[in-house]
């Protein structure tokens, strides 16, 4: 079951890495391809629909298997986040747009950090809709958004298991998966979305790489200029990441991606099945 929050959406594919359809034949995968780029999915509709999974791969006797990156949908899950339930203010988002226009999503996003420093810490700076969402609930409620996100007690068993290489390698893999989309696609991926009438400013197409294909299509930079920051910011992305998952994090057993790492993660499920 996908916790990424780019797979959700179809025809965002090259670009995020995502299963292949063989790929998905062989085992199936939950959450992915739910939804279009113009239906953006909230923090808490992914939460509702992965529990929704959960409970159906449990009725069928199977092990649900929660994978990805995004460290707040894997932890909305993993720690059962009761999500606040903030009505929307469009005035104050129309507010907040503007002001992001004035001083850059990256500026809004200083400001939100000055303000509730653990809500920044834990959202992308180029991510403007979760920044601006995060500055709709304090200044409507008068709450810090972090505090708001409060923890209940764990529905579930969890195994939580880390996979980790040396950052050297971990930065030379992100080239050569960056060429590998380069090669196989990806700007004529994102010209395709961008003909089929889904707006340049679509919340999805925050993720890194689509912005700077996209800014690469509207002729503001050289295809060389935008794999140049699409791997600058796929490195700050690594860096941030530890925030969500930290290598002293008691609860996650982690494993050096080497020879054997298989065979020694087959080991300790089936040991915790056993449990």
């Amino acid at each position: 079951m996908s916790a990424d929050s780019r797979l959700l959406y179809r025809g965002m594919d090259i670009g995020t890495a995502k299963p292949s359809l063989k790929e998905r034949e062989l085992v199936r995968h939950h959450l992915i391809d739910v939804t279009d780029i113009d239906k953006v999915w909230s923090l808490a509709e992914f939460q509702w629909a992965a529990r929704h999974s959960i409970n159906e791969i449990f009725q069928r006797e199977r092990l649900p298997i929660l994978v990805g990156g995004t460290g707040q949908y894997v932890r909305a899950i993993t720690e059962n986040w009761s999500i606040p339930r903030v009505e929307p203010n469009l005035q104050l988002r129309e507010s907040l747009s503007d002001w992001s226009i004035e001083i850059t999503p990256e500026g809004l996003h200083s400001r939100l950090q000055s303000i509730d420093p653990n809500a920044a810490a834990r959202i992308e700076p180029r991510n403007l809709r979760r920044t601006m969402r995060a500055l709709e609930v304090i200044f409507t409620t008068g709450t810090l958004f972090s505090e708001m996100q409060s923890k209940d007690e764990t529905l579930y068993d969890i195994l939580t298991i880390g996979l980790m290489r040396e950052r050297k390698e971990v930065y030379a893999r992100i080239d050569q998966r960056i060429q590998h989309m380069l090669e196989n696609g990806f700007v004529a991926e994102v010209e395709r979305l961008l003909a089929q009438g889904f707006p340049a400013d679509s919340p999805p197409f925050s993720a890194i790489g689509y912005r700077e294909i996209i800014q690469y299509l509207s002729g503001e930079i050289s295809l060389e200029a935008a794999t140049v920051l699409i791997k600058r910011h796929t490195r700050m992305f690594v860096r941030r990441q530890a925030n969500w998952f930290k290598l002293d994090d008691p609860q996650i057993i982690w494993f050096n991606m080497d020879t054997g790492t298989l065979d020694q993660l087959e080991s300790l499920i089936q040991r915790w099945m056993s449990s």
